[in-house]
């Protein structure tokens, strides 16, 4: 079945600014609220409102440029020719930042509804329904009844007169679902600070390794604080981890190794920083980003080319051997364990833990007994995951 959205983005906030502008995890709420729709797969995404000011302006533009199907209309009129007979259409009201998971939920329902939340203290900013329950601020109408509502709309208000119309009509009431985020009616920015932090909180993905569990959380907090409210991109954050892992095996096979080691030290909380922004841009990065493919291999040169220096300025071949071997035993161990969750997977070999493990190492400049502790580390692993494999196939053979 068609879905599409229509967004109020009419009413001001405290300051006589319009609410659709107010910040939320560095971007707009409207911007918020348009990405939500489009996750929950509306389109087009109709945002009427009544006048766009510069600001307003310049954040539809932005979504545009990003591909969105975003249209805006100025009444209900307009708004009900957006839509195709018979299409079902997802409510967001004015000032309202939902749940993605609630949007998503919501539209799986094949006749309208309206989803409901306690009529109590904490939910008095609602629109009261009855004497039980009030609006969440979402719902799921059809095209028929936002027509049949604009064409008697006169002065009156459009999304509270929809939903009127939509009670009347037989339109199901759906308490919010146990689990699922609570919606939040923003009347002002104070309204949405909490909103924002508890985003960045949920945008945490899953520590793998070491490195990213005990020593990388709190610079990956702040920079993700501090890059949400900029245009950086998350692929401009993995490009600039590739490029300085280059620069990294550049640095060692002439020689500079203590800047190597810091270009890929740099590099080690970058990927973890871009998918948390893409996270909180609802905008996921591509698994097979070609990009984040490359970074395990850059990391890989590097290493080589820190063994083919040292192997030339004292320490023989061995120190090319062992960069060998670890790289390939490393590689062998990522392939075999890509799919599968291993007891302890954190202490396992992985790009991160291998680069902060030379840390010591450097500073004792002992570079040739890092490649063999590092060949070491990775047969470790690879013996782990092999393990693992082996129990797996045997517990799936039929006896």
């Amino acid at each position: 079945m068609a879905l599409g959205a229509l967004i109020a983005a009419y009413r001001e906030d405290d300051s006589g600014s319009l609410r659709a502008l107010l910040p939320i995890a560095g971007r707009t709420l409207l911007e918020y609220q348009v990405r939500c729709a489009s996750a929950a797969g509306a389109a087009p995404i109709v945002v009427i409102v009544e006048r766009i000011p510069i600001a307003l302006n310049e954040v539809l533009q932005k979504l545009q440029q990003d591909n969105l199907p975003i249209v805006t209309v100025s009444d209900g009129a307009e708004a009900a020719s957006r839509f195709q007979a018979g299409e079902m259409i997802l409510l967001v009201a004015d000032g309202l930042a939902p749940p993605p998971e609630l949007l998503s939920t919501l539209v799986e329902e094949e006749e309208p509804a309206i989803v409901t939340v306690p009529d109590d203290f904490a939910h008095e900013k609602f629109e009261r329904i009855d004497a039980m329950s009030r609006w969440s601020g979402v719902a799921l109408v059809d095209s028929q009844t936002l027509g049949a509502t604009a064409s008697m709309l006169g002065d009156w208000d459009l999304q509270s007169t929809l939903l009127r119309r939509s009670l009347q009509g037989g339109a199901r009431l759906v308490p919010i679902a146990a689990g699922v985020g609570e919606p939040l009616l923003a009347e002002s920015s104070a309204d949405l600070a909490d909103l924002e932090r508890n985003l960045i909180v949920a945008s945490r993905g899953s520590r793998r390794d070491w490195a990213s569990r005990y020593v990388l959380p709190l610079i990956e907090e702040l920079a993700t604080e501090k890059l949400i409210e900029t245009r950086v991109s998350p692929d401009t954050l993995v490009q600039a981890a590739l490029a300085l892992s280059v620069g990294g095996a550049i640095a060692f096979a002439t020689g500079w190794l203590w800047t190597g080691l810091a270009l890929l030290v740099i590099t080690t909380p970058l990927p973890l920083i871009a998918k948390r922004l893409a996270a909180l841009r609802l905008r996921p990065m591509r698994p097979r980003s070609l990009v984040r493919r490359l970074l395990w291999p850059a990391a890989g040169a590097a290493l080589v080319a820190l063994g083919w220096w040292q192997s030339g300025h004292g320490s023989g071949w061995g120190a090319l051997f062992a960069a060998l071997t670890g790289a390939a035993l490393a590689e062998a161990a990522r392939v075999e364990g890509e799919k599968l969750e291993i007891p302890g997977e954190i202490w396992l070999f992985s790009r991160r833990n291998a680069i902060l493990a030379a840390l010591p190492f450097a500073a004792f400049g002992a570079w040739t007994s890092y490649l063999v502790a590092l060949s070491l580390y990775a047969g470790a692993s690879f013996f782990v995951v092999q393990h693992v494999n082996h129990r797996l196939a045997t517990e799936l053979t039929p006896r």
